[in-house]
């Protein structure tokens, strides 16, 4: 039996495995944000949410439709995050370090602090508050601890 690469079980383990991971995310957000102050601002989600629509329709999510849209972006990002993550395990097994520790966090840092506040999203790293940075990272933390320990469930430890 090969040893090989398998990259399409490890796609599909990924993209199932980030949906999950997404929702466990969602429910431990739930719960942290009640130690946050309110914010009245969209979260990056809906902003995303609303930007895509923008670009189909011409007009911002209507009202009703803004948290499901965002929680919309929250999924497939998910899923297409924990797909790369599925085909990276197969081919560096090193890459689930730390139980999916290492990923939640580079995906915090290239998400959080950098692709999303370069994309108007968010504000600046550097105008955010310290609560909101580390919520951030402990939520991608339990992120890419459930999407590992899915994609191990599915495809088996590398």
């Amino acid at each position: 039996m090969s040893k090989g690469p398998r990259p399409l079980l490890g796609l599909f383990a990924g993209v199932a495995a980030g949906l999950v991971a997404s929702a466990a995310m969602a429910a431990f957000q739930a719960q942290a944000q009640k130690l946050l102050p309110d914010s009245d601002e969209d979260p990056a989600t809906v902003k995303a949410a609303d930007a895509a629509s923008e670009v189909v329709t011409g007009d911002p999510v209507p009202e009703p439709y803004r948290e499901p849209a965002g929680q919309a972006v929250h999924y497939i990002a998910g899923a297409v995050i924990g797909g790369i993550y599925g085909v990276l395990t197969e081919y560096k097994a090193e890459a689930s370090a730390g139980f999916g520790s290492a990923y939640g966090v580079a995906t915090a840092a290239l998400l959080d602090e950098a692709a999303v506040p370069a994309l108007g999203l968010s504000p600046a790293p550097d105008e955010t508050p310290l609560a909101t940075h580390a919520y951030g990272a402990a939520s991608h933390l339990v992120y890419g601890w459930v999407l590992e320990g899915v994609r191990a469930l599915i495809a088996g430890r590398r």
